[in-house]
């Protein structure tokens, strides 16, 4: 079975729209979840004011209220998810590759971890994510398992200690990769998990090869890289780099595992390539703004938050947050007459 979702944008680290806008490709469908239920010459609709709309107002009314709300839609809650997408931040391997785009495939920037500059924008995208509340929604981070992405993962989202003496392993280690940084705690945090499918471009660019899960546990205790099948990158090779369209599809099969995880809130710490070509398959159909602002290139360590909705039934079909109305049994049941009256 195919999954058919949708993306939609609700903001940036940079500015924020008055409402979510939910956009498709093919056959992806728009949805907004502020529609209005009633037209809005209606403004007072208790019983009790005796205000009414007539069949007649509704009639002459009803062709600038399908205006109003042709793009709008509603969808269930709890088929939807809220990701907050986030390309690491400025790496040796950016400031090289500005230079002279041949840096690239030199062994020298294998791996490469951030400059002392993409820390700073790690601490300013900390502070955002703390100020507006963010960080406490947040149920899981998702990290790419190169180091760039791991130090601004948990840099970002990771915890802050106790001074009661609780502890717990860390995220990452003191000095972990050379960043001269002290060590960052998992109190307080959300779970991390690496998954390789939310990787760069794989093959000949040095920067995209990462280390053995054995060398990068002692540097970050606290990710998870259970998901990641072996060792050493047998992923990344040498003579060949992956095409815009495998990527796309990698990108693609990413999205369909994020609806295999019960989290509703989840922020993706990854590279701009994989975000460029994932996203571009959205905002088709959708004006040229909307596509263009969600499938624009990301920043050094820029948060843009979006939703995706699930429209193939893959996502859980029950939800935590509704409830089932019912009049209880009892004797203060109204009446027939009442209810018919009524």
């Amino acid at each position: 079975m195919t999954t058919t979702f949708a993306v939609g944008i609700i903001d940036t680290i940079r500015s924020i729209p008055p409402s979510p806008t939910y956009i498709n490709h093919t056959t992806f469908s728009h949805y907004f979840f502020t529609i209005p239920l009633f037209p809005s010459h209606c403004t007072n609709r208790l019983p009790n004011k005796h205000r009414r709309c007539s069949s007649s107002s509704l009639a002459s009314s009803s062709l600038s209220d399908m205006d109003d709300v042709r793009g709008q839609g509603m969808y269930p809650l709890h088929r939807c998810k809220t990701i907050h997408l986030v390309r690491h931040a400025q790496g040796f391997h950016n400031v090289a590759g500005e230079k002279d785009h041949s840096a690239y495939m030199s062994p020298e920037l294998f791996d490469a971890a951030l400059t002392p500059l993409g820390w700073q924008q790690v601490d300013n995208l900390r502070k955002h994510v703390h100020s507006t509340g963010l960080s406490k929604k947040i149920e899981l981070v998702v990290v790419s398992p190169l180091l760039r992405t791991m130090q601004t993962a948990v840099g970002v989202f990771g915890g802050t200690g106790f001074d009661d003496g609780i502890s717990a392993a860390p995220l990452m280690t003191e000095n972990a990769g050379k960043s001269n940084r002290p060590a960052i705690s998992s109190l307080n945090a959300p779970p991390f998990v690496a998954m390789e499918l939310c990787r760069e471009h794989l093959g000949v660019h040095w920067c995209d090869k990462r280390r053995s899960i054995t060398e990068y546990k002692p540097l970050f205790p606290a990710i998870d890289f259970s998901l990641i099948e072996t060792d050493e990158d047998t992923l990344w090779t040498l003579d060949v780099r992956e095409a815009n369209e495998d990527l796309a599809e990698r990108g693609q099969k990413f999205l369909n595992w994020l609806w295999t995880r019960e989290e509703s809130e989840i922020a993706v710490v990854t590279h701009s390539g994989f975000l460029i070509h994932t996203l571009s398959a959205f905002g088709d159909d959708c004006q040229p703004p909307v596509k263009e602002e969600i499938c624009k290139p990301f920043n050094n360590c820029e948060l843009r938050s979006v939703v995706f909705v699930d429209r193939s039934m893959a996502a859980t079909s029950s939800s935590k947050t509704n409830f089932q109305g019912k009049i209880p049994d009892g004797m203060d049941v109204p009446s027939e007459e009442a209810v018919e009256k009524n």
